[in-house]
């Protein structure tokens, strides 16, 4: 089976041909998965499992440390390190040298989909690939608190900060593009939000300065989010209902189109994507109730999902990132989510005749 075989891979064993012919076995079983990362046929399959087997043995030390010590995880998942983890960071690392430029990769992704920890744990992989990453968060575009506020007295209904309309895309686009065209040598500022500062409501804190990043890992809940007809949020999916509900759908649906230049500058989008979007609300609730047992202040259940329902009244995800999955003008690759936080489908959406 495929996990003796990832143990004798990580235990430092040649790679046999009972293991290559385990992880034949089961990689063929997912075709989707195995197309999304250029296997189409048995020489490319053998040649996969050679290259991930002799890369994953060379960072099992690392991934133990970063799942262990900084994820507080038992153990490195060695199936999602498999699957995931080592065929996309190999990708990665052969799109940006192809590309011969600093690599953009968007990322789409809601509370709990792992979006930070792929990032984290992609970046130790390519490290050892030769890759210096930076990670910015949409979060580190946010406007700063004093617009923010001027924002609120102006437009009530934005109660919190998130929804399209909150952040500087300017200085995103600033900030893409000074990273997609410096070069190894030439500094950029990078800015960086605190989500603590202002007793929650956050705001700018110093930038950091990065140097020679080959791939920028662009991550944030609704990165690659595109507007969709207006007609749509008359029969739009709870909680839009009422019709000052669809009219503040409307409005962010219309400020989401100030946002369409920074999705330009994205070099390929990855959507990670949970099996039900109301999974969620779940786990912002657990993410909660973690902070409480460590004696941290936490969300009540009600404001949970106030919370929540805020964010799927401005982007309801049915209406913005479903169709996406099957999109491939816009999307390069879809993770599923299931319900613990793992992987459970990769695919490439295909493309329409």
């Amino acid at each position: 089976m495929i996990t003796n075989a990832l143990g004798n891979c990580v235990t430092g064993q040649r790679c046999t041909t009972e293991d290559i012919q385990a992880l034949q076995q089961q990689m063929t079983v997912d075709d989707q998965c195995c197309r999304a990362f250029g296997i189409i046929d048995a020489e490319t399959l053998v040649a996969a499992i050679n290259q991930r087997w002799s890369l994953l043995q060379q960072i099992y030390p690392q991934l133990q440390q970063v799942c262990c010590e900084d994820l507080g995880w038992d153990e490195v998942p060695l199936d999602t390190a498999w699957t995931l983890w080592i065929p996309l960071a190999m990708q990665l690392s052969q799109s940006q040298k192809a590309l011969g430029r600093p690599f953009v990769q968007g990322v789409l992704g809601g509370q709990g989909t792992g979006k930070t920890t792929l990032g984290l744990v992609l970046s130790i992989i390519l490290h050892h690939l030769g890759q210096t990453v930076c990670s910015i968060s949409i979060d580190d575009i946010y406007k700063t608190y004093a617009d923010r506020c001027v924002l609120q007295k102006n437009d009530p209904r934005l109660i919190w900060r998130g929804p399209p309309g909150t952040h500087d895309v300017a200085l995103g686009l600033e900030v893409l593009r000074g990273v997609k065209y410096a070069d190894a040598s030439t500094a950029v500022k990078v800015p960086r939000f605190d989500k603590s500062a202002w007793n929650g409501a956050g705001d700018r804190t110093d930038p950091e300065t990065i140097m020679g990043a080959t791939i920028v890992w662009f991550e944030g809940w609704f990165v690659g989010a595109r507007p969709v007809d207006s007609a749509l949020f008359d029969l739009a999916p709870e909680p839009i209902v009422t019709e000052s509900d669809r009219t503040f759908a409307r409005d962010t649906n219309e400020r989401l189109k100030e946002y369409l230049p920074l999705w330009d500058e994205l070099d390929e989008l990855i959507v990670l994507y949970p099996t039900d979007y109301r999974l969620s609300q779940q786990w912002r609730r657990e993410a909660e109730q973690k902070m409480k047992a460590l004696g941290r202040d936490g969300m009540s259940d009600d404001e949970i999902n106030k919370f929540v329902t805020y964010f799927w009244r401005s982007l309801h995800p049915d209406l913005f990132i479903k169709p996406l999955l099957k999109n491939a003008n816009y999307v390069d690759l879809v993770v599923e989510i299931d319900r613990n936080h793992c992987p459970c489908a990769i695919y490439a959406p295909i493309a329409l005749p």
